[in-house]
């Protein structure tokens, strides 16, 4: 028997311990969970064909808003004589509205405000909201409770309506400040209306970011690390700082890139209202807010605008749905 294992030995030599050639497990998938929650991440993301065409659009969009304008033989604004109501063409390849100004350098500065918006807006909510979160989540008890009553608040509040109320108040002074005031001449390009979507979202678009800081922090304040850096006396504002914020940062950046399309919808729509933007200034809201009016002989006027305003969106949308299955797997089996 002994003659019979000895013999199913299997024979080894040096040459079997030497080192694997290079390359050996290219083919091999990684060890997620051995390569750091970023990287595991971007691999993820890098997966999702739909998310990555998305993110190539949204760099397109930027490319487009940022750089489009400076290379552009015409400014926003500049009206060019007898080349009014022209429709596609070599020259003007978006055409040009009644004025004879260039709907393609007019859509890319549409394109670049409302980006502007858009992330100035979502950064506003990931400040506020991401504090408040914190702080109702880990204090808990009644000061939680009030805290969560107020966002209940702020959840009934109508914002378009607050919206053209602070429109109609920031109006008169806002002029006044730009007309006498050398220090705030720069807002008279901004004008009352987007002044105003920037405070109604800092008072009230904050709060869907608060419930979701909250429900992490009520989950990871109970967590052995936090627990050990209270015992070594760190103060609630450093458990915030150092240990709970930053372990919720992959759902605020998903959120924030939710945040952001929102935003971008927001302004657009009270643009086209006549809230936004001021004249001469472009958003892609006013413009098709401007084409309106001659949607049944200049129907290109229309359809540039919104097609980006549609594409922006999209894309952000489909983005921020990747980027949130990436950071956190477990959201896509729910």
């Amino acid at each position: 028997m002994e003659k019979q294992i000895l013999s199913m030995q299997i024979k080894t030599s040096p040459s079997d311990f030497e080192p694997l050639a290079k390359g050996y497990f290219k083919d091999e998938k990684e060890n997620l969970e051995e390569i750091g929650f970023w990287k595991a991440s971007w691999i993820r993301l890098k997966e999702n064909k739909i998310a990555m065409a998305a993110l190539v659009v949204i760099l397109l969009i930027v490319i487009f808003a940022v750089v489009g304008p400076e290379v552009s033989p015409y400014s926003y604004d500049q009206q060019i004589r007898g080349d009014e109501n022209m429709t596609p063409c070599l020259k003007h390849p978006f055409g040009t509205d009644r004025l004879g100004r260039d709907l393609l350098v007019r859509c890319m500065v549409g394109t670049r405000i409302s980006l502007a918006v858009g992330i100035i807006s979502a950064l506003i909510v990931l400040v506020i909201g991401s504090i408040y979160g914190a702080i109702s989540g880990l204090v808990g008890g009644k000061v939680d409770i009030a805290m969560m009553r107020l966002v209940d608040i702020v959840y009934s509040v109508p914002e378009i309506l607050l919206i053209v109320v602070f429109k109609l108040v920031l109006d008169e002074p806002l002029n006044y400040l730009v007309t006498n005031v050398e220090f705030f001449r720069p807002l008279q390009k901004i004008g009352s209306g987007l002044l105003a979507i920037f405070i109604v979202y800092g008072c009230l678009y904050w709060v869907g970011m608060a419930r979701i800081v909250r429900g992490q922090v009520l989950q990871l304040k109970e967590m052995e690390y936090v627990t050990a850096a209270r015992a070594l006396g760190a103060s609630r504002r450093k458990l915030i700082k150092d240990h709970l914020l930053p372990n919720c940062i992959g759902q605020l950046i998903a959120t924030v890139m939710l945040q952001i399309p929102s935003a971008i919808f927001t302004e657009a729509f009270l643009s086209f209202l006549g809230i936004g933007v001021s004249a001469p200034m472009a958003s892609l809201g006013s413009l098709t807010s401007d084409a309106l009016e001659s949607i049944s002989s200049s129907p290109y006027r229309m359809i540039f605008p919104a097609m980006i305003i549609s594409l922006i969106i999209l894309a952000f949308n489909l983005f921020g749905d990747g980027l949130r299955d990436a950071l956190d797997p477990k959201m896509k089996q729910r």
